[in-house]
């Protein structure tokens, strides 16, 4: 490619909608350009990275026995409705009405009309294992689209769907997909680790995140250096801190805190540590008659640490918590604790309240805890003397660093990462909810043993970009840059010889199979550069009339701090040696 030929359109300055590092870098080397809120342009050299991922994913989903093809991107709601989700899934799935008053949806994924082409066209158990794939456009019409692509309301996805016969062949269509997964982000040039991870609102029984290591994600990721344990932070096991719970050493006392509502202000001014208090978090289920009215609501008390943060994707697990909870109401809170938010615990209460303490509480004595009295806490207090034990004891904390790890390998760290790729094993949910069966071997139907599996092709470009770039620009992997050399020659419109040797260049490299650009646009070297280098072309070539009077070329990786002399006749061979396998 040429670049007089292609369509190049840099900036100087990122627009100030611009927040993060990714969203900025895109917009200043013309990768995308904004077309609504969340909306986005792919602009032809941005489309070029997302073609390179695409073909990577397409490779080896199709490797790994995966079947393509495409689903449509409205999708009538009546399939939607056989789940559940088309009330479920909330004002992030977009509705709309064809002309006839009929119900549709923008897809923002594909269960349930992969499960009803499941139901249609695979009737026996021979036709199985099956997996279905495709790369599609999604759209889910989020509150606040930010940080351009990768909280974008329309993005590319690959999606696929297993449907196996049973539970140990669904495991081995799973494990496929898991070891595919792998080879598609060591082939993306990504430094990534796979996690376990809560199944949310796809549901399931397993699942595995695919994180892309950058500060500047929105998730923790907590793992063991020593070890392979790695998961979510949202479903990372927290080991209880204490081994026993120790005997009551002191009296419980009731003391004075006025204006001190943090458990950190109030072991500052008791002069103890914060591991000492224990925080409250007040919870509330509704039982609701068939009219959807609330017959019954219960009031939780959850208890943590005052160092320790709720983790509410563990509180949803706890039994009767499974259905949904919500933040009990301040005249809820007041009716049963008779005090505001600030100084509340389970010693006093004015109603009864179910308790649920973290597995390091139910172990603490002489802890201190709201007396539910404003400007007043308790010390001393202790489980079976002062108050009776929890009703249920549970993790239901953030793990931090310096933990136990879960395996018993070491102890645990945290690092940030951006989701880019997610595999779940469904088991019969869909295919149970959609009566989506097959005939076994014994004549009798059964239901689909399921998987889903995806990938956010877009937002791997963000990703990418959030993990590799400089103060320059972008500094993007050879397999996904929209250009993996780029051909500088100085003077190109003005010197023949320098004309004539970037051509021969040019001719040598594509046809070696190499994705070349060579920029004939005549600009002056820093701006050639300049625009090389925040693109994140991994690979440059300078030719100069001075250069090549002595016999040599200029050759410099992006990452490299300056550029290495080169001789023309051997040019081709070392370009060759610098690109990655």
């Amino acid at each position: 490619m040429r670049a007089r030929q292609f369509f190049i359109t840099t900036l100087k300055e990122a627009p100030a909608d611009a927040e993060v590092i990714s969203h900025k870098l895109m917009m200043r080397a013309g990768l995308i350009r904004k077309l609504s809120a969340g909306i986005y342009n792919y602009m032809p050299m941005g489309l070029r990275v997302i073609r390179k991922v695409e073909a990577i994913i397409r490779d080896e989903m199709n490797r790994a026995g995966a079947v393509e093809l495409s689903m449509p991107l409205v999708q009538p709601a009546e399939l939607w409705q056989e789940t559940g989700r088309w009330d479920k899934m909330g004002p992030e799935m977009l509705r709309l009405k064809d002309r006839h008053e009929r119900d549709f949806a923008m897809q923002p994924t594909s269960e349930e009309v992969v499960t009803d082409i499941a139901r249609q066209e695979l009737k026996s158990y021979r036709a199985l294992p099956k997996n279905l794939y495709q790369i599609q456009t999604k759209f889910r019409d989020e509150r606040r689209p930010r940080f351009g692509i990768m909280r974008g309301r329309e993005f590319t996805m690959k999606d696929a769907y297993s449907f196996d016969r049973d539970v140990e062949s669904a495991g081995k269509s799973y494990e496929n997909m898991y070891a595919a997964y792998r080879k598609i982000f060591d082939r993306l040039g990504l430094t990534y680790r796979a996690v376990a991870a809560d199944t949310g609102a796809i549901g399931g029984d397993r699942s595995h995140e695919f994180q892309v290591i950058a500060e500047t994600g929105e998730d923790s990721i907590v793992y063991c250096p020593t070890s392979d344990y790695a998961a979510n932070i949202e479903l990372a096991e927290a080991l209880p801190l204490l081994s026993a719970r120790a005997a009551a050493s002191r009296a419980m006392e009731k003391v004075s805190t006025p204006g001190k509502t943090s458990c950190a202000d109030v072991a500052a001014l008791l002069g103890t540590d914060i591991s000492n208090t224990v925080k409250s978090l007040v919870l509330a289920t509704d039982e609701l008659n068939d009219a959807g009215a609330v017959v019954k609501t219960t009031v939780w008390l959850l208890l943590v640490r005052g160092d320790h943060d709720l983790n509410e994707v563990k509180a949803g697990k706890v039994e009767g918590l499974k259905n949904g909870f919500r933040f009990a109401s301040e005249t809820e809170i007041v009716e049963h604790f008779g005090c505001k938010p600030g100084y509340l615990g389970a010693i006093g209460l004015k109603k009864p309240v179910k308790i649920v303490a973290d597995r390091t509480v139910a172990l603490m004595s002489d802890f201190i805890t709201g007396a539910n009295e404003p400007h007043f806490h308790i010390a001393g207090v202790n489980w079976g003397r002062d108050l009776p034990e929890p009703d249920v004891v549970a993790d239901i904390r953030n793990v931090v660093e310096g933990d136990a790890s879960p395996d018993g390998q070491g102890t645990l760290a945290i690092q940030r990462g951006i989701e880019v790729g997610h595999v779940f094993y469904l088991g019969t949910k869909y295919s149970k909810a959609m009566n989506a069966t097959f005939l076994d071997e014994d004549g009798k139907p059964k239901h689909f043993e399921m998987g889903c599996y995806g990938i956010g092709v877009t937002r791997i470009l963000g990703a990418a970009i959030e993990q590799n770039h400089d103060a320059r620009g972008i500094i993007w992997p050879d397999s996904i840059a929209p250009f993996t050399v780029a051909i500088c020659p100085i003077g190109y419109d003005r010197a023949e010889e320098v004309k004539v040797a970037a051509d021969a260049l040019y001719a040598e490299l594509t046809a070696a199979g190499i994705d070349v650009i060579l920029d004939d646009r005549g600009e002056r070297p820093g701006a050639m550069f300049a625009d090389w280098e925040l693109i994140g072309v991994p690979h440059r070539v300078v030719l100069s009339d001075r250069g090549l009077k002595e016999g040599q070329a200029e050759y410099q990786g992006r990452r490299d701090a300056e550029a290495t002399k080169v001789a023309v006749a051997e040019l081709v061979a070392f370009v060759k040696s610098r690109l990655a396998p």
